[in-house]
């Protein structure tokens, strides 16, 4: 990977915001590295926004995915990316509005805020379980919420959840491995098939028996034939797991350790906890939990001063353009009463998130539980996940009083 600035080496993993600031400063769109394809990442706030409504870009990106690979790889690889090929999150129109004209009906605000009492009744049972005294958040809170949630929406039994969120986590790293080894690719086709059989076992189960949940509502629209083929049905399955929970997970996650380590910040929020909204949507600005999005060029064109050609990658970067001064006033500083905060968190355009409204809910309620401990410690400094997509920390251990 050519990366002479050292953006993506392990040491600035914790903190890779000083070298994102100077990108933007010298190399709005950086060249990352040549494997058979460019790589850029676009780093300025109003390059990275326009880039999501760019017709030159195309969210259709597995199978420059599968061209990193050797060639002997890819075709053993096949279950991955056609899986990922299928998602509502990599298709263009016109398959991603019909896939999201259908989802939409699920994500809906009013039906999330409906989600609140069970939302408020997991957290309860996993709070309950909580030891006074030193705590893991990601394992005992941050990781099954929102697995949980998304797990009950699909209409999944909940002690399947370390399995799925397992297979979720393996997918995970081949979206933003640093280095893209044999045992990454391994993880993520076992996770891929077993998720395929698991959701092609439910499913049939669901056109026997149909439920009030998401996947009867889906194995019903794959059924009219029109709107969802089989494949297609199993991808998104796959994809509202994944995104179901794991931004969610990190989200929550990046929002304690940030009120950590800043306690003027914390203790501003004890008193006045009308600001817990933007709380989170400055979490979303500062420390977001989804690094950035991939794209690839449709055709050959130049932007700053560079030549983009057809088939090369870009990565529009969310944490670079979160910490933009052109766009946010003192953008280092973290404030949880930030005002006209139109962070890129969820993205913008016409992939936005589907499931922002649930991940803000799930994230206020469980932020807003935790605010009944009177006394938070960080035991430990958190490592971050070795991850360019997802970022998070891999455990957080802290003491709640």
């Amino acid at each position: 990977m050519h990366d002479p600035l050292g953006l993506y080496a392990p040491e600035n993993r914790a903190d890779p915001y000083p070298v994102l600031a100077r990108l933007r400063r010298e190399a709005p769109l950086y060249f990352a590295g040549n494997e058979g394809a460019g790589s850029f990442l676009v780093t300025r706030y109003a390059d990275v926004a326009a880039g999501f409504r760019d017709a030159r870009l195309s969210a259709s990106r597995a199978e420059a995915m599968a061209k990193r690979l050797p060639p002997e790889v890819r075709e053993w690889v096949a279950p991955v990316t056609s899986n990922l090929a299928h998602w509502i999150l990599l298709r263009d129109p016109p398959d991603h509005t019909r896939l999201r004209s259908l989802l939409n009906q699920a994500f809906t605000p009013r039906l999330i805020e409906a989600w609140r009492p069970r939302i408020q009744q997991i957290l309860g049972e996993l709070l309950g379980a909580i030891e006074p005294g030193e705590v893991d958040l990601m394992a005992a809170l941050a990781g099954p919420l929102p697995v949980l949630v998304i797990g009950d929406m699909l209409g999944l039994p909940p002690e399947d959840r370390h399995r799925l969120k397992a297979c979720s986590d393996a997918i995970a790293g081949f979206f933003g491995a640093t280095v893209m080894s044999q045992a990454l690719l391994a993880s993520a086709r076992a996770a891929i098939l077993e998720l395929e059989d698991y959701f092609r076992k439910a499913l049939a189960e669901r056109r026997q028996t149909p439920r009030q949940e998401l996947l009867s509502a889906l194995a019903a629209a794959e059924e009219q034939g029109s709107v969802l083929s089989e494949q297609e049905l199993l991808s998104t399955c796959t994809a509202l797991l994944f995104g179901g929970h794991e931004t969610t997970t990190n989200l929550i996650a990046n929002t304690v350790y940030t009120l950590l380590r800043f306690p003027d910040q914390l203790q501003r929020l004890r008193e006045e906890p009308g600001l817990l909204a933007s709380t989170i949507e400055e979490v979303l600005r500062f420390e977001c939990p989804v690094s950035r999005m991939g794209r690839v060029a449709r055709v050959d064109f130049e932007w700053h001063g560079q030549q983009v050609k057809a088939g090369d990658r870009l990565f529009l970067s969310f944490a670079a353009a979160n910490r933009d001064e052109s766009q946010f006033p003192e953008p280092d500083r973290f404030d949880i009463a930030r005002a006209d905060n139109r962070h890129l968190g969820f993205s913008t355009g016409p992939h936005y998130c589907i499931g922002a409204a649930l991940g803000r809910l799930e994230a206020r309620l469980a932020l807003e539980a935790l605010l009944n401990f009177p006394r938070w410690e960080l035991r430990e400094q958190p490592a971050w996940l070795d991850n360019l997509t997802v970022r998070g920390p891999k455990s957080l251990r802290v003491a709640l009083g």
